[in-house]
């Protein structure tokens, strides 16, 4: 009986490998097998299910309906058979293979480099591959294996932790040259008066600026000279602020080294609001890729 069962998860696995290759030769040549061989496979596979499995043509060979819904169920169980044996083989061996995340923009500019180093040199067999956007999506469907996001954007379903600075603020800043022209602002109101350079969301919709002094809160929609393009747009829009265009609202470690060198100076400081910093967030519903597991620990260790 177990030799049977044996022999079924071989012929599935011959079965998967001829339908994902679109063919028997090139199945065979990645499994390094003889094209007869697999052939044999999903024929006896086909005869112990008393259906056909594949279309097979001079040119094609296809699933059919039955194959297809055959496919659908044994890949994801194939592949977490696979993500299993390479957790055993990480307990005996160091952590290897690629670890894909996907970010938003302003986490690759203010914390994500300096961190990614000393992970890459502590695990020097993984491979990481950053995806860098400013929209919202499925990492799974996606095939990322974690994702970074801030509270506010993280789906339920997901396993979240803290990754880079815990707190962080929106800082306001101008050009000192454009100030004497326009005078100093002492409320975030005042800043309806003057040229301010906004963002776009991915979405479409425009940033509305936050900012908060004890108890009172205010929220403003400015105008000016400039919209550019949320996250990726963001230097530009640094750029002619740097030059006098018009006042510039970001994240305040974007902004800090243009406050530090004086070609921006800050503005309503006393108004800038703090907000929780970033989470990885990875799907829990799925064994862990050994190069996730130890990017997790290297960032929960705080290494």
């Amino acid at each position: 009986m177990p030799k049977r069962t044996t022999d079924e998860l071989s012929d599935l696995k011959a079965f998967a490998a001829v339908a994902h290759a679109g063919g028997f030769r090139e199945a065979a040549r990645l499994l390094q097998l003889s094209p007869s061989g697999l052939s044999d496979a999903v024929r006896r596979l086909e005869n112990h299910l008393g259906v056909r499995l594949l279309h097979r043509t001079t040119r094609s060979v296809l699933p059919t309906e039955q194959g297809q819904q055959l496919l659908e169920r044994v890949a994801p169980a194939f592949a977490e058979l696979e993500l299993a044996l390479q957790i055993v083989n990480s307990a005996r061996d160091k952590p290897a293979g690629n670890l894909r995340l996907n970010v938003p923009v302003n986490a690759t500019r203010l914390f994500l480099a300096p961190l990614l180093t000393r992970f890459l040199q502590r695990f020097p067999d993984i491979s990481v591959e950053v995806i860098a956007e400013t929209g919202v999506i499925d990492i799974v469907a996606a095939g990322c294996d974690a994702g970074i996001r801030y509270d506010d954007r993280l789906e339920q379903d997901m396993i979240a932790m803290p990754i880079g600075p815990r707190e962080q603020r929106f800082a306001t800043a101008a050009a000192p040259a454009l100030l004497e022209k326009t005078g100093r602002p002492q409320h975030p109101d005042d800043l309806l008066k003057m040229p301010c350079i906004r963002g776009r969301f991915a979405k479409g919709n425009l940033e509305r600026w936050s900012f908060q002094r004890g108890e009172e809160v205010c929220h403003i929609e400015p105008h000016g000279p400039l919209i550019y393009s949320g996250g990726t747009g963001a230097d530009l829009g640094v750029s002619l602020a740097r030059e006098g265009v018009g006042v510039i609202h970001l994240f305040e470690g974007w902004l800090q080294p243009y406050l530090d060198s004086g070609e921006l100076e800050p503005i309503l400081g006393p108004w800038w609001q703090p907000f929780a910093g970033p989470f990885l967030y990875y799907s829990g519903r799925k064994l862990l890729p050994p190069p996730l597991r130890a990017f997790i620990d290297f960032v929960k260790a705080g290494e």
